[in-house]
């Protein structure tokens, strides 16, 4: 899972579920599903063809204990995870939990950024896998985040990762929307978005999964028992959102085309 320098390499769902998760998102975005074969743990793999695109697993036992509910984490890969590390610290980042190994695959942290949207380090080994195409069904297209004053998250992520801004939107009465760029992307092209928001929910991040048609997406997702947050809405450049939970609260969302629009 090795890719360049502040790039979203990889998403993990820790859920209360399992089994009804899989099965939601197998059958809302088309994911193919496989074992892992950790050997101490179920660890199911997401696949979009033959490209891993993410994990599902059960919430550990000690995140239930500090009061962990099912969510969506994103991982950033970085060249060197403790000089990394080091970094978000003086940057006064939150180190939730240090470098640790995934055997064969590389290595982790857990950390958050100074208003406390979560995310992982991620170091891994051997060569990275090629990427989908932008759009492709099924792949995590946008990164949103969520956060008490955007312009201060964005020094960070800029300063720990070398992240470059790109239009800002004016949204209104909520502000601004600035657009961001990571290393890896086509041309000029964006990998997510930020905004304020004055309380809560607490800052975080939100991953929107690529989708053909919105409208039949968004039935699936009924349909298996997801709830709508948001949505349909149309966004700029002429695709469609939907913000959403599945069955056991993890919050994700959709985008893609409208058929007839």
């Amino acid at each position: 899972m090795g890719t360049a320098e502040g790039c979203f390499v990889w998403y993990e769902l820790m859920t209360s579920d399992p089994k009804a998760a899989e099965a939601f998102y197998r059958r809302v975005l088309g994911w193919t599903l496989s074992d892992s074969g950790h050997p101490s743990m179920r660890y199911t793999l997401a696949s979009v063809g033959d490209r891993r695109v993410a994990g599902i697993m059960e919430i550990p036992a000690e995140v239930r204990a500090r009061g962990g509910q099912p969510g969506w984490i994103g991982y950033v890969a970085v060249a060197d995870i403790h000089a990394k590390v080091e970094q978000l610290l003086r940057l006064n980042g939150i180190l939730h939990r240090p470098v640790d190994d995934i055997p064969g695959i590389g290595r982790f942290a857990v950390v958050a950024d100074p208003q406390g949207a979560t995310f992982v380090l991620f170091c891994g080994t051997g060569a990275p896998p090629p990427q989908l195409a932008p759009g492709t069904p099924g792949d995590i297209g946008w990164h949103e985040l969520y956060a008490h004053d955007w312009a201060s998250a964005f020094d960070f992520y800029e300063a720990l990762f070398g992240w470059k801004r790109g239009d800002a939107v004016d949204i209104g009465a909520m502000g601004t929307y600035q657009l961001f760029r990571t290393e890896g992307r086509p041309g000029t092209m964006a990998s997510g978005g930020m905004m304020s928001l004055p309380g809560p929910p607490a800052p975080s991040w939100l991953y929107y999964v690529n989708v053909e048609e919105i409208d039949a997406a968004t039935e699936r997702l009924r349909q298996a028992g997801g709830a709508i947050i948001n949505g349909p809405m149309q966004v700029p450049g002429g695709m469609w959102v939907v913000q959403a939970s599945d069955p056991q609260g993890a919050q994700f969302a959709i985008m893609g085309r409208r058929d007839g629009t």
